[in-house]
This record gives structure tokens, sequence and C-alpha cells, in this order.
């Protein structure tokens, strides 16, 4: 059976860097859901249930066919909505790197998660191949609601490079909130852009 570290396979989307950086996101397979309101709200919850726990069916079904084993990859978020937006307005598609052997199983997870949570947006999560290409990406360390300054550096440097945002404002989830503390949570902000 193969082992799959996602962190390692794709160390440069993943690096913790706090200075920005221009990288290159290749095309890859997610599993992802949109939603509407606030990140502390049912809906984002009950979106966010769905999402993993789709990903976890396919880990098991993955892992019980000695495939492949490894462990489920940060969470990441497109958002559109800001810090001065009413949170309530706020959308958003929340996401997960899937390994690339996971559309041989993703129709059975599927079935088997709807049977098992019927209380969650199941039918709402989709597979899709994202495919970022050049993006800026920065590392943010601290809570959420203060990454307006580092957002701010990395427009700086992307504008330094001649490069202008084409896409949505995606976070990856490097901590996990609740398991650390707020001051020391890391997000890494990654934007795709173009030239000129």
């Amino acid at each position: 059976m193969d082992t799959l570290d996602f962190k390692k396979q794709y160390r440069e989307l993943y690096a913790a860097r706090p200075e920005p950086v221009l990288l290159t996101v290749p095309e890859l397979p997610y599993l992802m859901i949109d939603g509407k309101g606030d990140p502390d709200g049912a809906e984002y919850a009950a979106a966010v249930s769905a999402l993993y726990s789709v990903a976890y069916g396919i880990r098991g079904l993955l892992k019980s066919a000695g495939t492949v084993i490894y462990s489920v990859p940060p969470l990441s978020g497109q958002w559109d909505g800001g810090p001065t937006a009413d949170r309530s307005d706020w959308t958003w598609t929340m996401m997960l790197q899937q390994p690339a052997r996971a559309v041989d199983v993703v129709d059975e997870a599927f079935a088997g998660v709807r049977g098992k949570k019927p209380e969650l947006p199941i039918d709402e999560v989709r597979w899709e191949l994202f495919d970022e290409g050049e993006c800026g990406q920065i590392l943010h360390v601290g809570p959420y609601a203060t990454e307006p300054p580092t957002r701010d550096r990395l427009m700086e440097f992307l504008a330094a490079q001649g490069r202008t945002i084409r896409g949505r404002h995606h976070e990856i989830y490097l901590s996990a909130p609740g398991r650390v503390a707020p001051e020391k949570l890391k997000t890494l902000i990654r934007y795709p852009v173009r030239v000129g």
C-alpha cells in the first residue's frame, strides 16, 4: 500500500513562509461545497461536516482497498466578503484536496455517507478538478480578523512583481481553531494572479 503525505508531495503549496512568494499551483482534485453566511453559523458548520464526512469516506475506502493511506489534508476556503462586510453576506467555497486515486471511489463514498448522515448536505458536496495556476501566497500568523496587514503586504509584493488579482481570496488553514491559541493560528493566504 502506498503512503501519501500531501504536505511533502506538494511542499511548495503548503510551505509556511512569512515572506510573500509567487508559485504555480497545478490542477488538483478537490471536494468542494459552496455556501453563504457567517462562518460561525450553523450552515457553515453543516457544510464543513459534510465535506469532511465524504473525505473520510474516500480515505477509508482507499485504505480498505489497500490502495493508499494518508491523512486528510488541511481545510481550505475561497471567500468573498471581508473585514468590513456583514458576515451574513459572506459567500464561500470550502475545499479539501484529494489524492488522484480518489476518483475511483468517490461515488461509493458519497453513497455511503448519504446513508449514514442524512442530516448533512452531502448532495451539495462536489468533486472538482481545480486549476489555480500562478498565485501569490503568504503566511499569516494570528487570528483571522488580523489578516488585513498581511494581505496588504502580499498585495504590495504582487504589484511590485507586475501581477494583478484574477480570482478569489483563498485561505489554507494549517492550524485548527480551538486546538491552537488564536495568536498562534497559521493560515496561508493565496490569490490567483495574472501579469499586468
